[in-house]
């Protein structure tokens, strides 16, 4: 799993994601939203069912996993931060998305993490603490 920040669901924005993280030839199913249209200049196959909003469309299958996915990851940062800064919203998604591809080798997940860690050099803290750019 991967998840990315974007700065709002606009055409330019999701072209710009698709260029950077779809490969050509790829289908993307979306919501409807008409933003979504753009994958097709990235080269992608574009479908698209209209959800038509409420309740009732989280019920839809062909996103059951994508809105498990979304509330666990708002489950999982909620229940770990007091406050989520949306500057630092990368490294909350990144450090979610490592523990849940490594979730069915966890006997692994500390020893690679102190492996890297070992590995890593020095930063200094004004360096660590700066938010990365995103979008």
């Amino acid at each position: 799993m991967n998840m990315n920040v974007v700065n709002g669901f606009k055409t330019q924005e999701i072209k710009n994601w698709a260029d950077m993280h779809l490969s050509d030839g790829c289908t993307v199913v979306s919501d409807g939203l008409a933003c979504f249209r753009a994958v097709t200049q990235s080269h992608c196959a574009h479908v698209s069912l209209v959800t038509g909003g409420g309740a009732s469309c989280v019920e839809i299958e062909a996103f059951r996993w994508v809105n498990t996915m979304i509330g666990n990851v708002k489950i999982s940062l909620h229940g770990a931060y007091h406050s989520i800064s949306a500057e630092h919203l990368p490294r909350y998604l990144g450090e979610f998305c490592y523990r849940f591809n490594r979730r069915f080798n966890l006997t692994e997940l500390l020893p690679r993490f102190m492996s890297v860690a070992v590995r890593t050099p020095p930063m200094p803290y004004r360096l660590l603490k700066m938010a990365e750019p995103h979008g």
